[in-house]
């Protein structure tokens, strides 16, 4: 199926009506009976899930990292002031901001052939994309270099696939409970339950980024303004079986950084 999210691109995500734009309609679908299971890019399924509706696996993490991507330059730090580099998000355009103030930042929409069609005909310098969907797509040989976590904190979930079906269908979560990776799992419930308490979606420049390595759990988080002038960071650690009171934690240490007049800054521009 293919949604409104990939069919408007000439307006921002954040102007249309968020991420939700690339799930409401594969809902729709299942509960019409027209489809028994949905399959989404995590990072773009809201934070609440419609009534009727429940995550049955999170499959294995791909690679989380920001791609950078141009046919010129190797890096961000590589290009010459004035470049200008597409991205349709608001983190990473922060990010790129505080980092880069010299560059221009411009938006990019569409699938990823069409992104790249756009890069390709000169529009953009370079842009910033998943590595996750490039690798999945097997187009990872237009990456030119990945941009670390320490650079680009992901947004939550960046990587990780989900499935959705409709609640209560036990038939489908027994059949599908075998793919779900439990680290994963564990992982993006913490950087979900960051993103809630701020209120998370594509107008809100926000990371989060778990690592789990056996019973522990390392999470790492930032707020910011689009401009990149105003970046709230945290990190914790503590316990992988408790990933939400880890969200919240991390919620509270950004909290007593301010975060919530940064975000407030960015519902007003």
């Amino acid at each position: 199926m293919t949604t409104r999210g990939d069919q408007i691109l000439d307006r921002t995500l954040s102007k249309v009506g968020g991420k939700g734009l690339f799930v409401k309609e594969l809902e729709v679908a299942m509960q019409e009976g027209a489809a028994d299971l949905a399959v989404h890019s995590l990072k773009d399924v809201p934070m609440e899930l419609p009534e009727g509706f429940e995550l049955a696996a999170v499959l294995e993490r791909e690679d989380p990292r920001d791609a950078f991507v141009s046919n010129q330059y190797q890096s961000l730090a590589d290009l010459p002031a004035g470049a200008i580099i597409g991205t349709s998000s608001l983190r990473r355009q922060a990010l790129i901001a505080a980092r880069f103030p010299q560059l221009l930042i411009q938006p990019l929409r569409g699938n990823l052939d069409t992104r790249l069609a756009k890069l390709d005909r000169g529009e953009y310098a370079a842009i910033i994309l998943a590595a996750a969907g490039l690798k999945r797509l097997g187009m990872a040989e237009r990456i030119r270099s990945f941009i670390e976590p320490d650079d680009s904190l992901p947004a939550p979930g960046q990587g990780a696939m989900a499935i959705e079906i409709p609640s209560g269908r036990s038939d489908l979560q027994d059949l599908l409970a075998p793919l779900n990776h439990t680290d994963t799992e564990l992982a993006v419930r913490a950087e979900r339950t960051l993103s809630r308490s701020f209120g998370g979606s594509c107008q809100v420049p926000l990371a989060a980024f778990a690592t789990v390595n056996k019973d522990a759990m390392r999470l790492r988080a930032m707020v910011a303004t689009p401009d990149g002038k105003r970046i709230a960071r945290a990190e914790i650690s503590g316990s992988a079986a408790t990933p939400e009171a880890l969200g919240q934690e991390i919620a509270r240490v950004l909290e007593a950084q301010d975060a919530q007049s940064i975000l407030a800054a960015c519902k007003t521009e």
